[in-house]
């Protein structure tokens, strides 16, 4: 079965590869729509939650919308067919050429927003590409291959160019896929991208997630919960570029914490904080289904932890914790409405507790800062083990690209080696192309020993 799937892709991105940019542009066009067109958008978000019980319908007609929009806007006008690059100064030219097929696989977190990233960006490359969805996602990814099926033949496109791995999908069929695929692209759980990475075909995979965030003493801290509750209410919480820690230093503490009760995060007791972790774990410590994309209410209620003031206008959980590691799961990830509050001295206690945190879980990902210390955030980038820093901005919003900074729009996010992933990058059209490089002769230059070794030589002598 997957060798014949594989088989109609690569004729059809045979098809695919003969085509100019203006054609690309088309299909790549074809695809956008067909998740963005409003009626189809809501349908695919509301299948979503139906089937995997995870997030909620209004934020993913969101991020189904925002997140295709702010791709097709960075792929505007960008070159992918022929010379996309000439340096006369070096004697190089630089020609895109496509990978061929793609399998994509993808979680039960994001099952239309994810699949159309990697779609989109694939279609633009001139590959075909195959969807390996999450077991739960399947009828989403599937109902999304439907009507990019349809926009691909209001223009004339092989159907094949997007396939999904039919159900009941197994480990068994996604690695056969894998392997026999020309390039995996993994978003989702550890463990598929581990058997990406082993499967013998060229991978890019993403790191875990445990996104902390400080608000140090020079911000306001008004601003700087609204902007995390924004983040960290969001689809509840199903993001791995989710807050699951706020570092608060000391100095800024209460103000903090009044602002979270403002804005419908309620801190709970030692007793409550327990119930709570009963339910979220199991006896070995792996995060239950339960709470994963649920709502702070619907936790609240499946923990049995009552005396909250109004239900209804509770938005996030918020347990106090000075421990990192195992024995305090609490500071891993929570894919939920559930935020780990520490309490730093000062900025550089505060830093040491997220080295702390990712060196238990989450090394690569990225971390948020709410200050007006500008230099700060340079520290945190040339100190912490992140490839994003994200400064006073709604995290889970920003770090996969937004219409007000400078990211690729995306939702796979490289963690680098920390996160024991082959790239850095928010993952984007160029990780779906091959380039062939014409090489011409220019003007020899030769260094003399002087320029290479005088700083050296004048300070260390030639031995």
């Amino acid at each position: 079965m997957v060798a014949e799937l594989v088989g109609r892709a690569r004729a059809a991105q045979r098809v695919a590869e003969g085509y100019d940019q203006a054609r690309v542009d088309e299909l790549v066009a074809a695809a956008g729509w067909a998740i963005l067109e409003p009626a189809r958008n809501r349908a695919l978000a509301e299948q979503a939650v139906a089937e995997t019980g995870i997030g909620n319908v209004e934020d993913k007609v969101r991020k189904n919308h925002r997140k295709t929009l702010g791709l097709l806007r960075d792929l505007a006008g960008r070159k992918t067919v022929g010379v996309i690059a000439e340096q006369p100064e070096l004697g190089l030219v630089e020609i895109a050429r496509p990978v061929g097929v793609v399998c994509a696989v993808t979680p039960s977190t994001n099952p239309a927003a994810t699949p159309a990233n990697k779609i989109i960006n694939a279609m633009k490359a001139r590959n075909a590409v195959i969807v390996a969805p999450s077991p739960k996602g399947h009828g989403t990814a599937a109902r999304l291959a439907a009507f990019i099926h349809a926009e691909f033949d209001r223009i004339g496109a092989p159907r094949d160019l997007v396939q999904v791995l039919p159900a009941p999908v197994s480990k068994a069929s996604t690695a056969e896929l894998m392997r026999r695929s020309d390039l995996v692209v993994a978003t989702g759980s550890q463990a598929n991208v581990r058997a990406a990475y082993t499967c013998g075909t060229p991978a890019f995979g993403v790191g875990a997630g445990n996104v902390a965030s400080i608000i140090d003493e020079t911000a306001d801290a008004d601003a700087a919960v609204a902007l995390l509750m924004q983040s960290k209410t969001f689809d509840n919480a199903t993001s791995c570029s989710s807050e699951n820690s706020l570092v608060v230093v000391a100095a800024v503490r209460e103000a903090v914490l009044a602002a979270l009760g403002r804005h419908g995060a309620v801190l709970l007791d030692t007793a409550r904080k327990a119930a709570l972790q009963r339910l979220m774990w199991d006896g070995e410590g792996h995060l239950s289904p339960a709470v994963i994309g649920q709502s702070a209410r619907t936790i609240a209620e499946r923990a049995g932890i009552d005396g909250i003031a109004s239900l209804d206008e509770l938005r996030a959980l918020v347990v106090e914790e000075s421990g990192f590691g195992a024995e305090h799961p609490f500071s891993g990830e929570k894919l939920s409405p559930v935020l780990t509050l520490y309490t730093a001295a000062d900025f550089d206690a505060a830093v040491q507790t997220v080295r702390r945190l990712y060196d238990w879980q989450g090394a690569g990902h990225s971390v948020g800062l709410h200050s007006r210390r500008e230099e700060r955030a340079l520290r945190l980038g040339l100190t912490l083990p992140v490839a994003r820093v994200i400064v006073n901005q709604a995290h889970a919003i920003a770090t996969g690209g937004s219409f007000d900074n400078g990211l690729p729009f995306s939702l796979s996010m490289g963690c680098g080696t920390w996160g024991r992933n082959n790239f850095s990058d928010n993952m984007n059209v160029r990780h779906y192309m091959n380039v062939t490089r014409i090489s011409r002769t220019v003007a020899e230059r030769v260094p003399s020993e002087q320029e290479i070794f005088g700083a050296y030589f004048a300070r260390y002598g030639r031995g």
